[in-house]
Order: C-alpha cells, then sequence, then structure tokens
C-alpha cells in the first residue's frame, strides 16, 4: 500500500468514527418517552357517609297484665296472638267476693246517712232552745258535735263503697295499651293475686318498634352534627334505613330518637335508638337486624380512588398531572374512606387530574402522557 492510499483509509476510518460518535451523543440527547399514566379528574360532587351498625329490635311498648286483687281465673276473653285495645276485657276474674263486699258497704253507707239525718234533726230542734236559755249550752254543743261525727262516717262509708266498687271492677282484668297480644300464662282456675311475681300475659306494641344499636364513642360526634344539621322541627329526625342480615333492605326507614349518655366500659360503644315504623309488623322484638346511619353529609367532596393516595415519609400524596403534562407530587389530607374512595380535606382542587394508575415510576416533573380513567360506575 502506497503512502496516498494509507492517507486515504485513515481518512475514511477517522470521518466513520467522528459519524458514530455524532449519532451516539444525539441518541444520549434526545427526549424521553412520555410514562403512560391513568388519570381521573377530579369533580366535586355531594356526598353522603352512612355506617351499618347490628342492631336489635325492642317493642314500643310493653305491659305486662298483673291482677290488682286477688282471686280465681274464672275465664280468658281474649285470643292468643290476636291484636286487642286498650281497656278490652282479657281475664275475668270471680266477682261474688265482690259484689258481697259491695252491699255491705252500701248498706253501711245507708246506716250512716241515717245516723246522719237523725243528728241533723236533734241539732236543728235544740238550737231555738239554746237561744231561749232553756237548755244549756253544753248539751246544745254535744249534738253538734254528734252531727259532724255522722257526717264524717257517712263520707267514710261513701269512701269505703267506691274502694269496693273498683274491686269488683278489678275482677275483670282489662288491657291497659293497646297492642298484640302473647300466650296467656295462667288458665282458668288459677288463683292470682297482686303480690304475684309472674304476669298473666303481655302485650306488645309494635306497630312501631325500636331499634337499639351501639357505635363507638368516638363516632358520635359525627353522628351529632349531623342531627344539629337536620334540626327535627317537622317531627322527623336523622333517617336511618333499616337492612336484613344479608345487606338487603326492609323497606322500612327510621329516625334517630336519641343517643345514649354512657360509654360501655367494656366496649366503649355508645347506644343510639332508632324508631322505625312498623305497619306490618315486619319486625318483631328480639330480632337482630342491621342499621344504615348516617355519619356525615357534604354538599361539595372532592374524593380519590384508594390506590391514588400514596406515603412517602409518613405525609400522605397524590401524583396530579398540570396543564404541560408533567407529574406532581402534592401533599393532602384525607377524610373518611368510604367504597374505596377517599375524601379529601385540603391539598387538592376541582378538575386537577389526579394519576390513579402508573405512578410506581414517576419522579416529579416527569413528562406522561395521561389517559382518563374510565368512571367508577362504569367499572362495575
Amino acid at each position: 500500500m502506497t503512502l496516498e492510499q494509507s492517507c486515504r483509509h485513515g481518512i475514511c476510518c477517522l470521518l466513520t468514527a467522528t459519524l458514530l460518535t455524532a449519532c451516539g451523543q444525539a441518541e444520549q440527547h434526545a427526549a424521553p418517552q412520555p410514562l403512560p399514566v391513568l388519570t381521573q379528574t377530579a369533580q366535586a360532587a355531594p356526598l353522603k357517609l352512612s355506617e351499618d351498625l347490628p342492631g336489635r329490635v325492642a317493642a314500643l311498648r310493653v305491659a305486662e297484665i298483673r291482677p290488682q286483687v286477688s282471686g280465681i281465673v274464672l275465664r280468658r276473653q281474649f285470643e292468643q296472638g290476636t291484636e286487642v285495645r286498650a281497656g278490652q276485657p282479657l281475664f275475668q276474674i270471680n266477682p261474688a267476693p265482690f259484689k258481697a263486699e259491695v252491699d255491705t258497704a252500701a248498706a253501711a253507707l245507708q246506716r250512716a246517712e241515717a245516723a246522719l239525718a237523725r243528728a241533723k234533726v236533734q241539732t236543728a230542734r235544740l238550737k231555738p232552745l239554746v237561744e231561749t236559755d232553756a237548755i244549756s249550752r253544753q248539751v246544745y254543743d254535744d249534738a253538734v258535735s254528734q252531727r259532724d261525727q255522722a257526717a264524717a262516717d257517712v263520707a267514710q262509708a261513701r269512701a269505703a263503697l267506691a274502694r269496693r266498687q273498683l274491686d269488683l271492677k278489678f275482677s275483670s282484668v282489662e288491657a291497659p295499651i293497646s297492642g298484640r297480644i302473647d300466650q296467656a300464662l295462667v288458665t282458668e282456675g288459677a288463683l292470682v293475686g297482686g303480690a304475684d311475681g309472674a304476669p298473666m300475659a303481655r302485650i306488645q306494641q309494635i306497630d312501631q318498634v325500636y331499634v337499639d344499636v351501639r357505635q363507638p364513642a368516638a363516632a358520635l360526634e359525627a353522628v351529632r352534627q349531623s342531627l344539629a344539621a337536620q334540626p327535627d322541627s317537622s317531627g322527623h329526625g336523622l333517617p336511618v334505613s333499616i337492612l336484613r342480615d344479608n345487606g338487603a333492605p326492609y323497606g322500612l326507614n327510621g329516625r334517630i330518637l336519641f343517643s345514649g349518655v354512657n360509654v360501655d366500659a367494656g366496649t366503649g360503644d355508645v347506644l343510639l335508638r332508632v324508631l322505625v315504623d312498623n305497619p306490618e309488623r315486619r319486625l318483631l322484638p328480639g330480632m337482630f337486624v342491621r342499621a344504615r346511619v348516617p355519619r356525615a353529609q357534604y354538599a361539595d367532596a372532592l374524593t380519590v380512588p384508594q390506590q391514588a393516595v400514596v406515603r412517602i415519609g409518613g405525609k400522605t400524596q397524590l401524583w396530579t398531572v398540570d396543564a404541560k403534562n408533567q407529574a406532581r407530587l402534592s401533599v393532602v389530607e384525607l377524610g373518611e374512606l368510604a367504597n374505596r374512595q377517599y375524601r379529601i380535606r385540603s391539598g387538592l382542587r376541582a378538575g386537577q387530574k389526579v394519576v390513579v394508575e402508573g405512578m410506581e415510576r414517576l419522579a416529579d416533573g416527569a413528562a406522561v402522557a395521561a389517559r382518563e380513567a374510565a368512571p367508577a360506575a362504569a367499572k362495575h
């Protein structure tokens, strides 16, 4: 190879190396590809938060039927398990002894009234005589005293008669309230008395029932705020839905009457009493149900999916996409979690795009290729 050919070959090699170096540098300075992410635009919307709590059904009113007089039960005057009205006769206790006592008291009253009439006549006769000093004042005063004593005897006999008549009335045991009566707890021929510990029957009003639920004391403040936001001026309190064990609704709605004032030392729970309309008697005392109790209500709430929230250094943060399609990391304050959605208290504005998928490789300021995620309702 001549010197000229060697020079040409060296120049060609130098040019080739220069071109390869320039291509490598161009590849190194080329812009990185945008990272694909799924985003969801934050929108303010009304939000109602509730909690399903177990509860037990209790009758609105319970009346235990007890006798007020002692005697033998002659007959039962109701059908077991039926509706009874207030004042309806339920049991008949043998009235014969009470009728005899009424007759005795009536005779004593007649005797007292006759004595009073005689004392009045005697006093009237002696009054003009004492005025003319025909008799001593002592005789007249004694007559007046006997008249007053006879009047007191009449009052006492009349009260005794009223008491005996009341005992006769009580021999017919009546329903104190309207409602559904259970089985009879005594039979005909049983001896009953006012001091008996066991009732004769039991009446329960279940056209309306109570549902007693318990919830943690820490959640009580949210319920109180909801109650304050919906004043019970029209007779309707905070609405509550009643659910079956499987979560299906009964179709019965109630309202919270009050919350308990004592916290259970063992569980840390407080009692919530719910009044529920039960016209078809579908809820029976002692049943276990679930009550959907409202916790909070917001007119304009911003929510994000649970997976969008990241925790870095003990702080809760969100990845958002700005107008230049660049990822930004923002610190936010979380609220309640419901249906896998966090309510954002602060740190997020309506209209911002929140990254819900693909944030694993993101860095602050990184270029992204954002694609709007399908709405939550459409995913289901």
